[in-house]
């Protein structure tokens, strides 16, 4: 073990990752996490009735496979997932639904004329996936040496992000079903920032899919909580870290928005680099139902049925609309909703012959409005009589959702908007964006590369920078399940 230690605020995913490293590493690790559970957004708990176990954040998680951290980690080892062979299904409207398959062909198969352009569109990626897991793992000032390669994949998301990204389609389903996937950043569309992240999400669904881990997102959490553990690290709950002075000389990675982050640490930190966190710019909300089901959802086509997830957003303009009515700080009146039901595919998740149903929809930000009858009436319009199935709903609004997790500022989820400028610059423009000019003060939350989702990239690539500049560990540790900390 080193003699100077390291401090991880924050037990979500990417705090976690940042603990595992460091005690991988040798290093004697603290977490400290405000909440009395670990996970952050990856925590499964009973929240409608005893022995419905519902993912709080994240349910299904398509950077699982591509994560270099997981795959370094070897997180398929430690957790059991679930692969639907239908990753995601869109409804158009009712009576019309476009399914993306875990194979690209198959999928376009099923998309008429536009089975070409579709397929075209996202070969790229699902040819290139050593690229992609590279380009997601770094910050993008650090591309890969791949220039064909990155050719290819730029082409593809210019012309998704630009006012040219329907000329390619013929129909409705096609678009539908991409914008559905790419959707999930709650931001105007189109533009750079949203179709590079967002189709790096939808080619996922075709390069590892959208795995469903076994018992919730909690198994994934726990993982990398027994591993830090294994390795020396502590963890201390119930404590909120308001300020640095109390922390002594330990290196301190935190696992916090930047908004929290000038607060905890504006005194150590330059004044223009705290004008900078204070001028990071948060995009528009998500607010959430658990439902707790007698039954499977009645959905009338039987193919929503095998999805992992679901998004009814209904046609490329009309999600466009959506998001940009949240963008002027309207509800829309035709919501985007993104559903998952893994009892269907995990029967752990509830007692025998019940299921759990998530969902959620975009809002605008700090909005209090209840979602469940906005999310129950759309549901209905796919799967009617499903409300004579709920035995118990339970619901958070966009400001409920960011007093459970202060990182969720205004109900945002993804830690900050992804505009193409903040995407590049998140949350300042550096090639080594996780660490900041403060003296041993790291930043490892989705404000920093490669943003938001469940990965760990962020957690892990601080750590790795700590351990580079704060004690002299230039060697990447062993993170495999077989491997060993440093002596």
């Amino acid at each position: 073990m080193t003699e100077r230690g390291a401090v991880v605020v924050g037990a979500g995913p990417n705090g976690l990752a940042a603990a595992v490293t460091l005690a991988r590493a040798g290093v004697k690790v603290t977490v400290l996490e405000r909440m009395d559970g670990l996970g952050g957004g990856a925590r499964t708990a009973e929240v409608t009735l005893p022995g419905f176990r519902h993912d709080l954040c994240s349910a299904v998680h398509p950077m699982a496979y591509l994560s270099t951290f997981f795959t370094r980690f070897g997180l398929r080892e430690r957790v059991d997932f679930v692969d639907p062979e239908i990753p995601y299904a869109h409804g158009v409207a009712p009576g019309r639904v476009a399914v993306a398959h875990r194979d690209l062909d198959r999928t376009a198969a099923g998309l008429g004329s536009d089975a070409d352009a579709f397929r075209s569109l996202l070969r790229p990626f699902v040819d290139q996936p050593e690229l992609v897991a590279r380009l997601v793992a770094d910050t993008p000032l650090k591309p890969p040496i791949a220039p064909l390669g990155l050719l290819r994949i730029g082409l593809s998301v210019l012309e998704q992000g630009s006012p040219l990204w329907d000329r390619r389609w013929r129909t409705e389903e096609a678009p539908a079903l991409l914008t559905g996937a790419m959707a999930h950043p709650i931001q105007p569309m189109p533009g750079l920032g949203w179709a590079a992240a967002g189709m790096m999400l939808a080619a996922s669904a075709h390069i590892g899919g959208w795995p469903i881990p076994v018992g919730g997102s909690q198994a994934m959490a726990d993982a990398m909580v027994d591993d830090a553990r294994a390795h020396g690290a502590e963890f201390v709950t119930g404590t909120e870290v308001t300020g640095l002075d109390d922390l002594g000389d330990a290196a301190v990675i935190l696992d916090v928005s930047p908004r929290a982050l000038a607060d905890i640490a504006g005194d150590r930190l330059p004044d223009r680099y705290v004008r900078a966190l204070r001028r990071y710019r948060y995009g528009g909300a998500a607010a959430k139902v658990d439902l707790a089901l007698s039954g499977p959802v009645p959905w009338t086509d039987p193919r929503l049925r095998e999805a992992g997830t679901v998004h009814l957003g209904g046609t490329r303009a009309q999600m466009a609309e959506a998001e940009a009515a949240i963008a002027r700080g309207e509800h829309p009146s035709t919501p985007y909703v993104l559903v998952s039901q893994p009892s269907v595919f995990d029967p752990t998740r509830a007692p025998a012959g019940s299921h759990v149903l998530w969902a959620y929809t975009h809002v605008p930000a700090y909005s209090t409005l209840d979602p469940t009858e906005a999310i129950l009436q759309r549901l209905e319009q796919f799967a009617p009589g499903l409300r004579d199935l709920v035995l118990h709903s339970t619901a958070r609004s966009a400001s409920d959702l960011a007093a459970y997790n202060p990182n969720y500022v205004g109900g945002d989820i993804a830690v900050g908007d992804v505009g193409i400028r903040q995407l590049a610059g998140r949350p300042v423009l550096s090639t080594d964006p996780w660490r900041t000019p403060g003296r041993g003060i790291y930043l490892c939350s989705s404000a920093t590369p490669p943003g938001p989702g469940v990965h760990g990239i962020p957690g892990w690539r601080a750590a790795l920078s700590a351990l580079r500049h704060e004690f002299g560990i230039d060697e990447e540790p062993d993170l495999s399940p077989r491997g060993t900390a440093r002596p």
